[in-house]
């Protein structure tokens, strides 16, 4: 009989202690990582020096300049109320000044200030953005887009398609390195450096010869490599475009006139933090993408 007393008493104390056990590991479980704010922030920097890029590709793709998918032509801005930008080429010091009015853009986005964009390191005596060897070293002041103002510390772009390439067969591309800060009008700021490669998708379709400047409104492009920085809130990371981030100039989701990235993903692998996989989707036309933090996906809509 005190046996049978002893053994209900030990298996009533391993009972107690498995369920206090049990209770501390509940206790002790770390909450569900679900920041995106990171992800987010590499997302803001990717878009703002794509449209840098953008912008400049389009400023110096013929003699007189345009932004055909920001600005409409000169003689259409002051009625359409889309006075986004003047732009300015000086060919004897082969610049490019795009001076910023401070109004809306036709992608739904102010902008003020200026970016000067200077081809003097071109090479192989190209003059124009579709030129093999033609480069843009880039430069900004008082830039502001949406309260975010940007800052460029150096961003250069060079066209590293081959002489004498064969469109049919050869799409062109380009290398681009930028040192950005943007402080954001909602707080904070990132600090972002990347090595890209842009490519023209569909180069057969919308590049017609070297005497014509590219189809820039029907363009899809391109962007593969990494990039890396730093928040604000002293969170140190690395991005890595792990499929080919797409942007397509025929897409404009609910008519915004924006052009977002709308297939791809990186990798955003923060300080001490799971890697998020950031996921524009595979092509449909939206503003849609998720996040994705140790195996459960966030949905975001992109701004």
């Amino acid at each position: 009989m005190k046996t049978t007393k002893l053994t209900l008493a030990l298996a009533g104390l391993m009972i107690a202690s498995a369920a206090i056990v049990s209770s501390c590991k509940k206790k002790d479980a770390p909450a569900q990582d679900t920041d995106t704010s990171g992800a987010s922030d590499n997302h803001l920097a990717e878009s703002t020096s794509n449209d840098i890029v953008s912008m400049g590709s389009q400023a110096s793709d013929n003699n007189t300049g345009s932004l055909s998918t920001y600005r409409l032509g000169s003689g259409q801005d002051q009625i359409l109320g889309l006075s986004c930008a003047s732009i300015a080429r000086d060919t004897s010091h082969m610049t490019i000044t795009v001076t910023f009015s401070g109004g809306q853009c036709l992608d739904g986005r102010t902008r003020s200030g200026v970016i000067v964009y200077t081809y003097s390191n071109s090479i192989n005596g190209a003059k124009h953005y579709r030129d093999p060897g033609f480069e843009l070293d880039v430069t900004s002041s008082n830039y502001v887009v949406d309260g975010n103002a940007v800052t460029i510390t150096n961003k250069t772009i060079k066209n590293t398609t081959p002489v004498g390439f064969n469109p049919a067969s050869t799409n062109e591309t380009w290398s681009i390195s930028a040192n950005i800060t943007i402080t954001k009008a909602s707080g904070g700021s990132v600090t972002w450096t990347c090595s890209h490669t842009k490519t023209l998708l569909n180069t057969s379709t919308v590049y017609t010869g070297p005497n014509n400047a590219i189809d820039w409104p029907n363009a899809k492009i391109g962007i593969t490599g990494g990039a890396n920085g730093t928040r604000s809130n002293g969170e140190t990371f690395s991005s890595n475009i792990t499929r080919q981030l797409v942007r397509d100039f025929t897409c404009s989701p609910n008519g915004s006139g924006r052009h977002p990235f709308i297939q791809g993903t990186f990798d955003y692998s923060p300080s001490g933090k799971a890697t998020r996989t950031f996921d524009y989707g595979n092509g449909s036309c939206d503003l849609n993408a998720t996040v994705t933090i140790n195996g459960v996906s966030h949905s975001i809509t992109l701004p």
